[in-house]
Formats: structure tokens, C-alpha cells, sequence
């Protein structure tokens, strides 16, 4: 089977999409299927275009046996919504005249967030008349309306109109969430072409291994409690509370919090650290992919928050993933559909979103209960090898494709495991 794929990230950026998107396709290779994705050129999320590379019109190169077609991409950082939107339309744009340029294939998947990739599905799809399967891995407009990103309401019934007309004409959905599955369907989209393919992990990058000591001992860290967050550092996240917590924790010179990533508030957070005089808090810049197992080795607690809002009782942030893989016991703070996680693995505390007291509670509990995180941690690593293997959901994904390319109803998923 001649798969396309057009997603605006894929390594080397480090983000979850550009590697569910990767793992999936470097399966789909190994399985005997031909794969051609079309992206960017890497520049996720400072904005600059990842050494090595040149922002070309066009450009080919060969990774894993997956045929990437890269296109021009205006650069911006991941902050400031009219630049983000522009670097959006352009690869929407650009990344059509790249489609149109392919040899035919059987089927074509898109990935939203961001919104114009999975949009650009629709005219690919009349133009080359071949089957389209949208991916969704959040809700848009509504997460961006939730952190307050878009305000004016004529742009948001614009975007909810589109968001109405991607759903609508899309052969399949596949979704990584079951709450996405049900509120797409409250938008009238039969259920029976909604599919459920949650995020994953690779088990064999992600296991139990040695922690980064240049790490720890760079920072500090060595000998003490750490509460590691690792990831974009945005605004759906909330990230303030969590060093609103750590001066609840001054108490604890044995405790520290480790925040590692790059985004559009770490400015804010660094000079809120600087306010609140947290030497208990150390920040780390962007980290590669393969560095991640050896900082969450290197935690005793991983730090999971959102914003409190509807819109994130939804989701199941792919990063809990890979903790659990590797062991690590997790403090969520998140309401919904990811409560079910953590009853669910018995791997995790729950506390609600934004509440800095109920989190510095949890890590207190944590540090003094050592055998409750040995349990979680056992219990992590089994519950992602037995619901969340990514190899095992890319061939759950595959037959999706498949019986599209046959031109067959597609058959919902029964992927994963949420509680």
C-alpha cells in the first residue's frame, strides 16, 4: 500500500506529533508498505531552522525507508498567534503543491493540531481522488480558545465552520481519545467512522535505564527528591502553579523541581523564579528525544499539569506515556478522561488542575513514601506494555488505512485502555 502523509512536524523536532507521526510511519515501512510524508523543514519551537539544513522550496531526503518531501517554511517561534497562524497557511499552501507534485496514492492521512494540516486534506482528496483519513489528536479551534489565544468571535465561527467541514468530508477520523470520539460524534459524524487509536510509546527507546548524572550533577540534583516536568513549556499547561508549589517546598531542601523544554512562557516562568527566589527550581533547555529516557531516569516523580478548563478534560497528553514506560510514578493534574488513567494503572496521584497546595502535598507524600513509588513505577511499566505499545497501535492504525484503500466502512478501533 502507497501511503501520503502531511504533518507539519517530524524529527528532528522533538515534540509528540512529529513522533507519533514517525513511529507510525517507520512501522508501516517495516510492515512493506511504501510512505511518503511531506512536512517542514524543522524549526519547532524557537523558530529557527535546525542546523543542518536549508530552507529550500522543496527538498528530498531518505529516513528509516520513509520518503520525506520537505517544503518551504516560514519560521516562527512557538508564541504569538498571527505568525503562528501565517507559518501554518504557508505550509497548508505548500504542503498542496507538494501533493499535487506526488505520484498517486492509495490513501492520505493528515494530523490536526495544527489545524490547516488536517485541513488540507479536503482538496487533496478532490484533486487526487483518493481516500482521506483526519487525524485528530486535539480539538481546534476549541484548545486554543480555551488559553485565550483567539478572542474574536467572527474568527472563531470561522475556524469551527472549517473544523465542521474537515469532519464532515473525511472518509475516517482516527482519534486519541475516546471523549474526542464522543464529542465528534455530538457533532453529528456517524460514530462507526470514528476511530480510536490513542498515543503510545516506544518500549524499546522508553525502559528502566541508568539516570543522566551529568544531569544531576550539573544542576545539583545529586542525592535529592526530583519532580521533573518535561516538555513545551505553553500555555495550556499552567506551568506557573507548579513554582508556586516549589515555594511551598523551601521547607524541604531535599526536594527539588526539574522543569526541562522550551515554548512561549519560559521567559515568564524564569522571571517568576527569579521573583519568588526558588533555588529549588532548575530549568533546562530543549532536550533531544534521545536524552529523555536518561532525564526521566533521573526523576523519582514526573510533573503531568494542564490548564483547568473543559476543553482539556478531553485529552490524554502523550508524555504520560513514556513515564509510565519508564517506570517513573506521575503526579496529574488533570480532570477527565485521563482520571481514568490513573485509577486505571495505579501508577499515578491525581490532584485537581492549577492547585499549587494540592501539588506540593503530593510531592511531600512521594518523597516520604518510597515503597508506594516503587509500586506506581512497577506498576507504570506494565500497564504501557500492555495497552500503549506504539508498534501494536500503528498496525491498529494500519488496518484503519487498509480498509479505507479497499474502499471498505472503516471499522472502529478497540486500541488502548483509559480505565
Amino acid at each position: 500500500m502507497k501511503i501520503l502523509f502531511l504533518s507539519h512536524y517530524f524529527p528532528p523536532e522533538v515534540n509528540a506529533p512529529a513522533y507519533r507521526t514517525y513511529d507510525h510511519c517507520k512501522e508501516w515501512v517495516r510492515l512493506g508498505h511504501e510512505v511518503t510524508v511531506i512536512t517542514c523543514f524543522p524549526n519547532h519551537p524557537a523558530g529557527e531552522i535546525f542546523e543542518g539544513y536549508q530552507n529550500r522550496w522543496r527538498q528530498e531526503e531518505t529516513r528509516d525507508g520513509i520518503r520525506l518531501i520537505r517544503v518551504w517554511t516560514y519560521p516562527t517561534p512557538n508564541a504569538g498567534i498571527f505568525l503562528r497562524a501565517l507559518n501554518h497557511i504557508v505550509f497548508m499552501l505548500l504542503g498542496f503543491w507538494a501533493a499535487m507534485r506526488a505520484p498517486r496514492h492509495d490513501v492520505l492521512v493528515t494530523t490536526s493540531p495544527q489545524f490547516f494540516n488536517g485541513l488540507v486534506g479536503l482538496p487533496i482528496r478532490w484533486f487526487k481522488r483518493i481516500p482521506w483519513v483526519l487525524e485528530i489528536r486535539d480539538l481546534w479551534p476549541e484548545s486554543i480558545v480555551a488559553v485565550g489565544a483567539i478572542k474574536n468571535r467572527f474568527v472563531i465561527g470561522i475556524l469551527e465552520w472549517l473544523e465542521g467541514v474537515m469532519y464532515r468530508n473525511a472518509d475516517a477520523i482516527i482519534v486519541v481519545t475516546r471523549t474526542f470520539r464522543d464529542v465528534i460524534a455530538k457533532r453529528g459524524i456517524p460514530p462507526e467512522r470514528i476511530s480510536f487509536v490513542p498515543n503510545g510509546v516506544d518500549l524499546a527507546l522508553f525502559e528502566p535505564t541508568g539516570p543522566d548524572r551529568e544531569l544531576l550533577k550539573a544542576n545539583g540534583l545529586e542525592g535529592k527528591f526530583v519532580a521533573t516536568y518535561a516538555g513545551t513549556l505553553g500555555m495550556a499547561h499552567g506551568l506557573g502553579h507548579m513554582l508556586e508549589a516549589a515555594a511551598m517546598l523551601k521547607d524541604r531542601p531535599d526536594i527539588a523541581i526539574l522543569i526541562v523544554g522550551d515554548g512561549a512562557e519560559r521567559e515568564q516562568l524564569a522571571a517568576q523564579r527569579e521573583r519568588l527566589g526558588l533555588d529549588n527550581v532548575k530549568m533546562v533547555g530543549l532536550q533531544p528525544k534521545e536524552k529523555l529516557p536518561g532525564i526521566w531516569a533521573a526523576s523519582n516523580v514526573a510533573l503531568v499539569p494542564m490548564r483547568a478548563t473543559e476543553v482539556f478534560k478531553t485529552i490524554l497528553p502523550s508524555k504520560i506515556f513514556e513515564i509510565m514506560a519508564m517506570g517513573v510514578p506521575f503526579i496529574m493534574g488533570i480532570e477527565g478522561e485521563a482520571i481514568g488513567l490513573v485509577t486505571g494503572s495505579n501508577a499515578g496521584i491525581a490532584v485537581p488542575p492549577g492547585d499549587a497546595k494540592a501539588l506540593a502535598d503530593a510531592i511531600r507524600t512521594l518523597a516520604d513514601d518510597k515503597e508506594r513509588c516503587r509500586a506506581m513505577a512497577r506498576n507504570g511499566r506494565d500497564y504501557a506494555a500492555a495497552h500503549f505499545d506504539r508498534r501494536k497501535l500503528a498496525r491498529d492504525l494500519l488496518r484503519q488505512l487498509e480498509a479505507q484503500a479497499r474502499g471498505r466502512a472503516i471499522a472502529p478501533s478497540p486500541s488502548g485502555a483509559t480505565g
